[in-house]
């Protein structure tokens, strides 16, 4: 399969919902080592909640920039597998970006728009023509991403479409108001930290606390700024504004949950 390389990489990352129960991730990896037996793969997370597109746009997003350029991202959260969505490759300034049409790539879009993007429907580059209306992690998005980063070009890939088609994930904006800004929780981590959509900048080197579902948390610098047990605001490494519990899980003791509504208040 492998033709005319431009700029070959070497590097592929896989992010998905199949967990590592299954053998899902291992026969996608097995798809691309026969492909080419040389590719380096790294796993994102393939712990991302089942069909939550939202938490898959934020570890993405999260994760592309510490990567080489020229790194192939292949993310496979698809509750639309054998719909009419759209499978797509797209080009953007740090590499590719190889999945579905369903929103998981609009965080990292957001950030570093796409200089191009094509709808895969050149099955030279599948593992079949008739693929799997179950699985196109690996009939149609494996094969394809470790075609794509051998060195395939992308306009061999499939028809090539208008980035502005590209589906955006409904996420919300943050909104300022008289007393700071208005934002909303857009993921939760494996600790149970709840991580907002307002970017530190809004808070860093202010006094600051956060409202939320009648709380009023203080704003700190680290986890262990408040006491063991009571709940800090803070600016995370991922550089949003979070809210975690000290020694705890602030997702299940303040019951707040994904899509939540914050204010980030400055003094």
């Amino acid at each position: 399969m492998l033709e005319s390389p431009e700029n070959p990489a070497s590097l592929l990352t896989l992010l998905s919902d199949f967990g590592d129960r299954d053998v899902y991730v291992s026969v996608m990896k097995g798809i691309i080592a026969q492909i080419n037996p040389i590719l380096r793969v790294v796993d994102l997370t393939h712990q991302i909640p089942p069909q939550n597109i939202a938490a898959a746009r934020f570890c993405l997003m999260n994760a592309y920039p510490y990567f080489p350029d020229g790194t192939v991202h292949i993310a496979v959260v698809d509750p639309g597998v054998g719909s009419k969505r759209r499978a797509i490759a797209v080009e953007f300034a740090n590499g590719f970006l190889v999945g579905p049409d369903n929103g998981i790539f609009s965080g990292v879009l957001s950030q570093t728009p796409a200089v191009a993007a094509v709808e895969l429907t050149n099955t030279d580059y599948w593992r079949t023509p008739q693929p799997s209306r179950t699985f196109h992690g690996r009939d149609i998005f494996a094969p394809v991403g470790a075609n794509l980063a051998s060195g395939v070009p992308l306009k061999y890939l499939g028809k090539e479409i208008n980035p502005t088609t590209l589906l955006q994930l409904g996420m919300g904006k943050c909104q300022t108001t008289s007393r700071g800004v208005l934002g909303h929780i857009q993921y939760i981590d494996h600790f149970g930290n709840l991580i907002s959509n307002i970017p530190g900048n809004y808070a860093e080197g202010k006094t600051w606390q956060v409202q939320i579902s009648g709380l009023t948390i203080p704003g700190c610098e680290t986890y262990s700024d408040g006491e063991v047990g009571a709940a800090v605001a803070l600016v995370g490494s991922h550089g949003w504004v979070e809210i975690a519990i000290n020694g705890g899980n602030a997702h299940l003791q303040l019951q707040i949950n994904w899509q939540d509504t914050l204010e980030v208040i400055n003094h």
